[in-house]
């Protein structure tokens, strides 16, 4: 939290976006049906949620979103499921420009931390016709997602669940760029495309350890 002195001294500028921010959070904490919207959050006025699927959006206390994140919650054709689509934990930050599509189900824990440009997605686009174009094919049942309390999740990751059940356990680092398409288990440190175990705390010895 800054100070009244720190903040005399912020540019005007950076004084005037965050007054701009909070504004933001407050009209659409009033004026968009979420399920759940908590207190003490930040949600930058150049982030994305569409009115018509904020219903099926949880945000707990304290989540910060930053600028151009999108939240986007795909329309059933059906009835969609009572879940929520978007859960997003207490004290959890989504960085600048990363995107949740979430048709089913998708959350992320508390205290999770995204850097910039993180992908996180619980469906892919169907493809089977090739006699039309992938954009008119619309997208599979999918699966879910969840990330546990805790995790980093490094820039321009993906995190991708086709079907069943994607989780990452608690504590768990996913590297710049990796693409994690199954389940870890917390505290291990995840790296490459398609993501591996690189690194896994041993409780025996209460290190970090190198996995071959």
């Amino acid at each position: 939290m800054l100070s009244a002195i720190d903040i005399l001294r912020e540019d005007p500028a950076h004084t005037f976006q965050r007054l701009r921010i909070k504004l933001h959070t407050e009209r659409i904490r009033l004026m968009y049906p979420f399920r759940e919207f908590g207190n003490g959050n930040s949600i930058d006025y150049r982030c994305e949620i569409r009115r018509s699927g904020a219903h099926r959006v949880i945000i707990k206390d304290n989540v910060f979103l930053g600028p151009h994140t999108w939240l986007n919650v795909i329309p059933w054709q059906t009835e969609p499921p009572k879940d929520p689509a978007i859960v997003l934990g207490s004290k959890c930050a989504i960085g600048r420009q990363s995107i949740i599509a979430a048709k089913n189900y998708i959350e992320i824990g508390e205290d999770v931390l995204f850097a910039p440009s993180v992908y996180v997605t619980d469906h892919p686009h169907e493809y089977s016709n090739v006699d039309v174009s992938i954009r008119d094919q619309g997208v599979p049942e999918g699966g879910r997602v969840r990330i546990e309390k805790g995790c980093w999740i490094g820039f321009g990751a993906v995190i991708y669940c086709g079907r069943g059940e994607v989780i990452l356990g608690r504590n768990c680092v996913v590297g710049a760029n990796a693409v994690v398409s199954k389940s870890f288990p917390p505290y291990s440190v995840l790296a490459g495309n398609p993501a591996r175990v690189i690194r896994r705390y041993d409780q025996e010895s209460r290190k970090w350890v190198k996995v071959d």
